[in-house]
């Protein structure tokens, strides 16, 4: 597969001191605080902060405070970016060092393994490295290619490129556990959308470095008929009215994004159009974001002052 990692960001701060746990997400207007380890339980309140700390463990009273500029169920892969900003905060504090690769790493186990929740690679792998990428998986772990893409090429694809938040959020994991059904039960359609969804990820790579945008999209537009081949309920009523106004307003590809068709829309088409692509989906019910690309992944820092650590 390939990803881009878009210039939306998770921040996670770490405060030491103080007595017990406190945890908080700044963006949902969530916290929750305990006086040791032992009392903390996995109960759907700030899980992912909960399975870092169990992690990487920090000695004495700790803060850990996230705040994330994308909605909950925008399929931009929000979970996994604050799964790799937890694990490399947290191991800064402890004075520990990974290299980016590393921290996609814990940030996948955080959530597969301490968490037992079903997902890939795919979205720690972007959040860790930024930049754009060709990702193949097999079973000895992931081997990341960076994509020959330059910033000038990324900026005349966000040209191109329109992010519409459909305003109904569609969490993954009921669609990870429908198509991994279907494939352990040898459905013949679950098994020909991902050998074709397969094919796309290898074809879409030159035409993507090429910038070749005309041919992406029609790629792009073949892929969304095979994620809805796997799961016919990725497609909601919001999708489809905001998919039909923005071809009808002149885009050339439309998908939803992650791999459970996520909260939001990428449409690819002429920025001759993009007028009339905004007016479109926004009649339609979709708001339209600013995108970019980020090129330069995980980042931690120190502040020296009473605040603590941040990353």
């Amino acid at each position: 597969m390939i990803n881009g990692a878009v210039a939306c960001y998770v921040q996670v701060d770490v405060l030491t001191g103080g007595k017990g746990i406190r945890l908080g997400a700044e963006d949902l207007g969530m916290r929750v605080r305990y006086n040791g380890s032992g009392e903390m339980r996995y109960d759907g309140r700030l899980d992912l902060h909960k399975a870092a700390l169990n992690m990487l463990p920090v000695t004495g009273g700790v803060e850990v405070l996230s705040h994330s500029q994308l909605p909950a169920g925008s399929g931009l892969g929000a979970s996994g970016a604050l799964d790799v900003a937890l694990v490399a905060a947290l191991a800064r504090t402890r004075g520990e060092w990974y290299d980016r690769t590393e921290l996609a790493e814990l940030g996948f186990h955080l959530e597969h393994v301490e968490l037992k929740q079903l997902g890939g690679r795919q979205d720690q792998y972007a959040a860790a490295l930024g930049g754009f990428h060709a990702l193949s998986f097999d079973k000895s772990g992931v081997a990341p290619r960076s994509l020959a893409i330059s910033p000038e090429q990324a900026q005349d694809l966000t040209e191109h490129l329109m992010l519409v938040y459909t305003g109904e959020s569609h969490f993954s994991s009921a669609t990870h556990q429908t198509v991994w059904a279907g494939y352990h039960q040898g459905r013949p359609e679950i098994i020909d959308a991902l050998r074709s969804i397969k094919h796309i990820a290898r074809a879409i790579v030159g035409p993507f470095e090429a910038a070749n945008w005309r041919e992406v999209a029609r790629l792009v537009d073949e892929h969304w008929v095979q994620q809805q081949r796997l799961d016919a309920t990725i497609s909601t009523s919001a999708t489809q009215t905001i998919e039909r106004a923005a071809r009808a307003a002149g885009a050339w590809g439309i998908k939803a994004t992650g791999a459970g068709a996520g909260g939001c829309l990428i449409a690819i088409g002429p920025p001759a159009s993009r007028p009339a692509l905004v007016d479109a989906v926004t009649r339609a019910g979709g708001t339209p974001m600013d995108v970019g690309f980020d090129f330069d992944g995980v980042a931690t820092w120190e502040v020296s002052d009473d605040a603590g650590d941040g990353g």
